[in-house]
């Protein structure tokens, strides 16, 4: 790899990590695939929101390796994609455009949100809608801004994301939620139960009338729940309870992918994240739905992940073809250019 690079960095729930990729002579895109680190520490949170501080220290070492191993000139463009950036990134979006700027000379960086980002990895700057489910779940639609005779305003707009107490329906807490109940209900003998479920929570977290004060103290309870989400899919094709539940989960993504998706034609719908490695117990009753609420868009298998779509936004910065709706909270963009 030569010539001028792009850096992208995702920081998520999951943890952290940074790519680097040669620019590609096509928009928003990279040539190359990209050389990348990762740390499975997540960004600490702390009064300020994200630490930037924090995780500058870490980041930045491994960047400086990445471009040096990548041989590359200079770095045109960072895209950071961070988990909790519109409502925790106070911190990042006051520190990282000058720490990157004095650390690359980098002229044109942009600040995402982690949805931003895996739609960008999933669908480029394609119109359509992205529904990411890992422990949450959120739906982000997106009309990229038009040119010349198809001129339009873009924009985007998002579903759900509200976390595990408000919302996030159909993501993994959710999930796990909806089959624990089911276990404690199969507990108690109420309708509704299911003893399939009840052993399978038993068998991972002891007792059932111990549950609660295992549960309630955690800090992780998202975590927690979402844990026991692969247990209802595995139970789904035998168990009538689990097989509803992962019923009810594809109708709430469905709605939420259905409440973004841009009034175009034939627009594209991808999905992205660990939720649908749950394989046809939630995606053959998903494809259903959608079939109905969106019969004309188009499934498509998502292209890459959040730190491919930091890449994608950062190459499209860099060859001045960021089409992507620019929004104070989702995206915004710094340019010392200008």
């Amino acid at each position: 790899m030569t010539g001028p690079c792009v850096l992208g960095i995702d920081s998520g729930g999951s943890g952290v990590r940074v790519g680097v990729a040669r620019v590609g002579q096509s928009s928003g895109g990279s040539a190359e695939k990209p050389l990348t680190w990762s740390s499975p520490t997540p960004a600490a949170v702390g009064e300020r929101g994200i630490d930037a501080a924090g995780l500058l220290a870490r980041v930045l070492p491994a960047a400086h390796e990445l471009v040096r191993e990548a041989g590359a000139g200079r770095v045109d463009a960072v895209c950071v994609g961070a988990t909790g950036m519109a409502s925790l990134g106070d911190d990042l979006r006051a520190t990282l455009p000058d720490a990157l700027t004095d650390a690359f000379g980098v002229r044109r960086l942009a600040l995402a949100a982690d949805a931003v980002t895996a739609y960008a990895g999933a669908l480029g700057q394609r119109p359509g809608a992205v529904v990411a489910a890992g422990t949450g779940m959120i739906a982000l639609g997106a009309l990229p801004v038009g040119r010349g005779a198809q001129a339009h305003p873009g924009g985007w707009r998002r579903a759900d994301g509200w976390g595990h107490l408000l919302g996030d329906c159909g993501g993994g807490a959710w999930i796990g939620r909806a089959g624990l109940e089911a276990a404690m209900r199969a507990y108690d003998g109420r309708e509704g139960g299911s003893r399939p479920l009840l052993d399978r929570a038993e068998a991972l977290f002891g007792p059932a009338a111990q549950l609660p004060g295992a549960l309630y103290p955690r800090q992780d309870r998202p975590a927690v729940l979402a844990s026991f989400a692969p247990e209802v899919g595995r139970l789904a094709g035998a168990d009538p309870v689990a097989h509803g539940i992962l019923r009810d989960a594809a109708r709430h993504i469905a709605q939420a992918a259905e409440a973004v998706c841009p009034r175009v034609a034939s627009p594209e719908v991808a999905f992205t994240g660990g939720v649908f490695r749950m394989g046809a117990p939630l995606l053959d009753p998903l494809r259903a739905e959608l079939s109905t609420r969106l019969p004309a868009a188009r499934l498509t298998e998502a292209a890459g992940d959040p730190l491919d779509g930091a890449l994608c936004v950062a190459a499209a910065l860099a060859t001045h073809d960021l089409r992507l709706p620019r929004d104070a909270a989702l995206l915004t963009v710094v340019d010392t250019t200008a």
